[in-house]
């Protein structure tokens, strides 16, 4: 088979070349734009799941769906140990430019730019040199007494408030989507939900999708309890067989090839169903085949190459960031799971490790700010990333 025909795109966010199974996700948010543009109430979404079920490719749909609505529209990634405020900043700004594109009063769009220029110099500590104080793009002077106050809660309020308004004047809206909102500090996990209960109470055209590990409901409703209520959370899972099976059948199918039953039950066996495994197993099935139809034969060649490049970018980048002692606590997760996508009792972890429970807390918790494992539910933990448990186990070290 031709490589360069190669129609699967494993990668971190990358749009696969067939969007299986994600239908009624879409539908509900095309739901959502019109619910909004129509002055109707409608709460932010939060689609939550496992690392490489495509939650970062489904935000960058939903980001496309709105502006095939002519829509501002900004996207965010958070990151551990960082301000929410610069890279929001950027985001709103890019938001902004759409809108001002429809707006026929220069100045009206000046004055929000002005207010998200001062909430973006508030990044910025009181003390750093000159040299040190980062810019935003905008030009324009920054605005007084309004987004300012330094306080991310007040000001993200203020600041949304003003791009919602600027997209009401236009007859449109805003989405805001923030991928890996786990990551999010404290203080801007408050912020945020302070700011979205604020705006769906005034009715105000400015959408929140966010996207996370399974935990970010706890980590919300942690930081507010109305969150409960605020947002719509949306499971995003691995693909049903149907599904999946369209994941390799269309785009196999679109450069006129075909792949044997056989080979399709064991390309589902290998991936689990999970979006990102089927992209991986599906590249090196189409390399592996001499001849057109791949073959069961060819997935059984693929197979090791694609679990070699797993261990290399997907699951052994994250193992490498673990600790000794908690590599330990994960190998002995896997081991009680065994190898498979379950949770395990975490003092069963401490029975089998031969510990006190409480002396395992400090790697447990830099684990789960890591991103490594997840609180399923109380006394229970989960890896995120699916079939780490399996990589564990057959890892030679």
């Amino acid at each position: 088979m031709d490589p360069v025909r190669n129609p699967f795109a494993p990668g971190a966010g990358q749009r696969p070349p067939e969007l299986a199974g994600r239908e009624r996700e879409l539908d509900a948010f095309d739901v959502v734009l019109e619910r909004v543009a129509r002055g109707r109430p409608e709460r932010s979404l939060m689609l939550t799941g496992l690392r490489g079920v495509g939650k970062t490719v489904l935000l960058g749909e939903l980001r496309s769906m709105a502006i095939r609505r002519r829509w501002g529209a900004g996207k965010v990634e958070a990151r551990p140990d960082a301000e929410l405020r610069r890279p929001l900043s950027a985001a709103l700004h890019r938001a902004v430019r759409d809108l001002a594109v429809r707006h026929r009063a220069p100045d009206r769009v000046d004055d929000v730019l002005a207010v998200l220029k001062a909430f973006a110099l508030k990044s910025n500590k009181p003390d750093a040199k000159m040299r040190d104080r980062w810019q935003p793009g905008i030009d324009v002077p920054p605005a007084h007494g309004r987004a300012d106050s330094g306080d991310i809660e007040i000001d993200l309020v203020e600041l949304l408030s003003e791009v919602a308004e600027l997209a009401t004047d236009v007859g449109s809206g805003v989405a805001l989507l923030i991928d890996e909102i786990q990551d999010l500090s404290p203080e801007d996990v408050s912020a945020l939900c302070a700011a979205c209960h604020e705006l769906s109470q005034s009715g105000a055209p400015l959408v929140v999708v966010g996207a996370g590990l399974p935990h970010v409901p706890a980590v919300l409703s942690a930081s507010k309890s109305y969150s409960e209520r605020l947002f719509r959370y949306t499971r995003i899972d691995r693909l049903s067989r149907e599904d999946a099976d369209r994941a390799v059948l269309a785009p196999i199918e679109r450069e006129d090839a075909e792949i044997a039953p056989h080979a399709l039950d064991a390309l589902h066996t290998a991936s689990g169903g999970y979006p990102y495994f089927i992209q991986a197993y599906g590249k090196a099935a189409w390399d592996a085949a001499p001849t057109n139809p791949i073959t069961e034969e060819d997935v059984r060649v693929a197979a090791p190459e694609a679990e070699s490049e797993l261990a290399v970018g997907f699951f052994g980048s994250r193992y490498e960031r673990a600790t000794p002692a908690e590599r330990e606590y994960l190998r002995a997760m896997a081991e009680l799971t065994q190898g498979k996508d379950e949770s395990a009792v975490t003092s069963d972890i401490a029975v089998s490790l031969g510990r006190k429970p409480s002396s395992l807390s400090p790697a447990r918790d830099s684990l789960m700010k890591k991103g490594l494992v997840y609180s399923a539910e109380r006394g229970h933990i989960a890896f995120t990333v699916p079939h780490f448990g399996n990589y564990l186990l057959t890892r030679a070290d």
